[in-house]
């Protein structure tokens, strides 16, 4: 790895750690970009290649983290998504279920007693949301067309 790579690496850190502290703060691409000491698009780029996802995405992700861990304390879904930063209550809910696979509703609704005795730090991982990796581009179509419709579970890449 270069130099100038191992750079772009602790600036992109340092990008990630502004989204994991002030992740219920306005934050946009431009404003990450800054902390990464790099125009927006270049960011955009380095971060993705280095994280496997957005900046955007990643934020989102963060948040829906948090939002999880206030719902299950009974915080109410208006209240938990301005909590986390997000403006649209719409857009909160269709994030969260598009990530969580239910709504937030239905999310604060569980039974999470579950969760009491498990330490904090354990639980965080445990419950941190998982995001279905992108649709592999090299896939051929027909084999998209077999995944879109569910006939089968894995696709073998050859690289």
């Amino acid at each position: 790895m270069t130099p100038e790579e191992l750079a772009d690496l602790a600036h992109l850190r340092r990008a990630r750690d502004l989204m994991d502290r002030d992740y219920s703060q306005p934050l946009d691409v431009p404003a990450m970009a800054r902390a990464a000491l790099m125009s927006p698009a270049h960011f955009s780029r380095k971060f993705r290649a280095a994280y496997g996802e957005t900046p955007y995405s990643y934020l989102m992700t963060r948040r829906i983290e948090r939002a999880k861990a206030l719902l299950r304390q009974g915080m109410s879904v208006t209240d938990t998504c301005f909590a986390v930063g997000c403006t649209s209550l719409g857009s909160f809910s269709s994030r969260f279920t598009e990530i969580i696979g239910e709504t937030p509703s239905q999310y604060r609704a569980r039974d999470h007693s579950h969760n009491e005795a498990i330490p904090s730090c354990v639980s965080k991982v445990a419950t941190r949301p998982r995001r279905t990796p992108p649709s592999v581009a090299a896939a051929t179509p027909t084999e998209q067309d077999r995944r879109s419709s569910g006939r089968i579970d894995a696709l073998t890449i050859v690289v």
